[in-house]
C-alpha cells in the first residue's frame, strides 16, 4: 500500500509539473496569469516569477496590471532579490499612487534598500541610500503601523555609518598620522554630535594631540601641549566623574601639566 501511495503521489507530481510547463510554454495569457497568481498565493515564488516575467509586459495599461505588478515586485522581495524588489516597488508606487497597497509597497521598497546595506567595514553608499528611502517612507506615512520599525531601522543604519566613520578616524590615530586623525575626529563630531562613540572620539582626539606634542620639535611642544590641555577640558566637560577613558585622560592631563611647568 505504501508503494502504491508513493507511486500515486509521484504521478500527481509529474502531472502538475507537466501542466505548469505546458502553461509556461503556451501562449494563453489568461492561463499564465491565473497560474502565476495561484503559485504566488501558495508561496511558490520561483515558479510564479517565471510566469510573471512573461506576462508583465503584456498586461501594461490593462486593469489587471496593478495587481500583477505588485505580485511581481513582491515575488522578488520574497526571493530576497532586493535590488530588483526595491526597483520594482518604487515603480509600483509611482505608477499607482492611489493603490490601496501603496503604503505596503513603499515600505517593502524601503526595506529592500535596508537589506542591501553591507557590514560597517565596507563602503556605505548603499546604507546612505537606505536611510534616505526609509526616511522618505517615514515622512510620507507618519501614521503608518510600520513607523516604529522604520525608525529603528534608520537608527541601526545611522549607527553603522557612525561606526564606519569612527573606525576610519581611529585608523589614522593608530598609524600615528595625528594631524589627519585630529581633523577626522573634528569632522566626526560635526557630522555625529550625538554619537554613541562620542567619548572615544574626544579621548582619541586628546591622545592624538598629546602624542603629536611630545613628538614635536621643541619650538612646537608648548603650543601643542596647550591645545591638548584644551582637548582634555573638552573631554571633562562631558565626562567629569564617569567615563571609559577617564583614568587615561587624567593621566595624560597630569603629564601635560608637568611638562608645561618644566617649560615655563
Amino acid at each position: 500500500m505504501d508503494r502504491l501511495l508513493y507511486l500515486l503521489v509521484f504521478v500527481l507530481f509529474l502531472g502538475s509539473c507537466s501542466e505548469y510547463q505546458k502553461v509556461v510554454r503556451g501562449e494563453d495569457l489568461a492561463a499564465k496569469y491565473k497560474v502565476a497568481e495561484n503559485l504566488y498565493k501558495e508561496g511558490k515564488y520561483k515558479k510564479a516569477l517565471r510566469l510573471l516575467e512573461q506576462i508583465v509586459p503584456q498586461y501594461r495599461g490593462k486593469p489587471q496590471a496593478e495587481r500583477i505588478m505588485y505580485y511581481y515586485a513582491d515575488t522578488y522581495y520574497q526571493l530576497e532579490d532586493f535590488y530588483l524588489s526595491g526597483y520594482q516597488f518604487e515603480r509600483y508606487v509611482k505608477s499607482y499612487p492611489n493603490s490601496q497597497k501603496k503604503e505596503e509597497a513603499a515600505y517593502k521598497g524601503a526595506k529592500s534598500y535596508y537589506y542591501l546595506s553591507p557590514r560597517y567595514s565596507l563602503d556605505q553608499e548603499e546604507t546612505t541610500k537606505a536611510i534616505e528611502k526609509l526616511q522618505e517612507f517615514i515622512n510620507t506615512f507618519p501614521e503608518s503601523e510600520d513607523l516604529k520599525e522604520a525608525n529603528a531601522l534608520v537608527t541601526e543604519l545611522r549607527n553603522k555609518k557612525e561606526r564606519k566613520a569612527y573606525e576610519i578616524a581611529k585608523q589614522y590615530h593608530h598609524r600615528e598620522d595625528y594631524k589627519v586623525a585630529i581633523a577626522a575626529f573634528d569632522n566626526y563630531l560635526v557630522d555625529y554630535p550625538g554619537s554613541s562613540f562620542k567619548e572615544k572620539i574626544l579621548y582619541y582626539k586628546l591622545e592624538s594631540e598629546y602624542l603629536l606634542a611630545i613628538g614635536s620639535y621643541e619650538s612646537l611642544v608648548k603650543e601643542r601641549l596647550e591645545i591638548a590641555q584644551d582637548y582634555y577640558n573638552g573631554y571633562k566637560k562631558y565626562y567629569k566623574t564617569e567615563g571609559e577613558y577617564l583614568e587615561k585622560a587624567e593621566e595624560i592631563a597630569q603629564d601635560i601639566k608637568t611638562r608645561l611647568e618644566l617649560i615655563k
